[in-house]
């Protein structure tokens, strides 16, 4: 579980919409957490010190109870290395930021900072899709359900730990979710091929056996989170393309999480950033837990 959650601040009241979360998992977790903001230069962190301290300080006053321990930190240099950087430093460090937010000219965009972060940390990242509200996030939230996006792979399986670990002490219920969709190679042959190679099934008959292979992959996943002592859980078989499906789910299930990993792959499908995880990370309205998975 996580010793340290790292919190990247601008100043802004969209990129503070994160702290609910932070707050949810320190006091879930036991975890410490390290507000930090971070200057281009040298020359901003001496003419806006006091500042950024000051800011940093009250924000951890107002938005963590005293019983969590609270460290505030100001960094120079790039953004998105700095959070990397910082992180990597820490054993078992989630790293926790909104996907956008603003201060004067500055923009933490997904595309910007939040993509660089996810697309170069090693550490475990949660984004919180910024609202539009100027008011910040609404200080009472929960996280009732962890969606798990799985392809099939180890790979993509290697989150399931994690998130038994994190839906614990959130009393959450799991979630394991398998998109599938009929591959374009479905219906190619090649012209050397015997008169039986070349038979090609009807179309039900596919449906019918690529949902079977997802519904029996899913089921037995269930059974053996079963066996690891999970009580709270359920399967979803979606049918269409990946990244959709599961933000869809995420939507219909208040008080969600998606929980994945950057790559895996299970046949000719491969999830990497860029493709399933980046449109999750860039379209989900509802919070992204992102790992590393290990080649």
């Amino acid at each position: 579980m996580y010793n340290k959650i790292l919190v990247p601040l601008d100043g802004s009241k969209l990129a503070e919409q994160v702290l609910p979360y932070a707050r949810l998992l320190a006091e879930a977790t036991g975890a410490a957490v390290e507000l930090v903001r971070i200057a281009d230069s040298d020359a901003q962190a001496a003419l806006g010190g006091a500042a950024a301290a000051d800011y940093l300080k009250e924000t951890a006053a107002r938005c963590f109870a005293p019983s969590t321990k609270v460290a505030c930190a100001e960094l120079t240099g790039k953004p998105a290395e700095s959070i990397v950087n910082r992180a990597e430093s820490e054993t078992n460090c989630l790293i926790a930021m909104a996907t956008h937010g603003a201060s004067g000219l500055r923009r933490w965009l997904v595309g910007s900072v939040a993509l660089k972060v996810v697309q170069a940390a090693r550490n475990p990242l949660l984004l919180v899709r910024a609202g539009d509200s100027s008011g910040g996030a609404a200080p009472d939230i929960g996280i009732a359900s962890i969606i798990v996006a799985l392809d099939g792979s180890e790979l993509a399986e290697s989150v399931l730990g994690p998130v038994i670990e994190l839906a614990r002490p959130l009393h959450s219920e799991i979630v394991l979710a398998r998109a599938w969709d009929l591959p374009a190679s479905a219906y190619y042959r090649s012209a050397d091929e015997t008169a039986a190679a070349r038979f090609i099934p009807t179309y039900d008959q596919l449906v019918a056996s690529v949902r079977g292979e997802a519904a029996d992959y899913l089921a037995a996943k269930l059974a053996e989170l079963r066996g690891r002592g999970v009580d709270r859980l359920r399967a979803e078989t979606l049918e269409g393309a990946a990244a959709d499906k599961i933000i869809d789910l995420a939507r219909a299930t208040p008080g969600s999480l998606i929980a994945m990993c950057t790559h895996g792959r299970s046949g000719v499908r491969r999830w990497v950033l860029g493709s399933v995880a980046e449109n999750v990370v860039r379209h989900a309205s509802s919070p992204v837990l992102i790992l590393r998975a290990a080649v």
